[in-house]
């Protein structure tokens, strides 16, 4: 079983740049408090690393 993570949502993304918007959509993130569990790769942890003060990590699974 691949390693996941449970990345949760903490920011807004009102008054963000463009780019930031796309990289939480990418996640599947687009609504406050919203959870989403992803596996654990490389793309995803740089997409998570772009926007750390919108993001957490709350649980690594696997």
């Amino acid at each position: 079983m691949a390693k996941t993570i449970v990345v949760k949502q903490i920011g807004s993304p009102i008054r963000r740049p463009q780019d930031q918007r796309a990289t939480l959509i990418g996640l599947g993130l687009n609504k406050m408090h919203k959870t989403r569990e992803l596996e654990d790769t490389p793309s995803v942890r740089g997409m998570i690393n772009k926007i750390p003060h919108m993001v957490k990590i709350t649980e690594e699974r696997g």
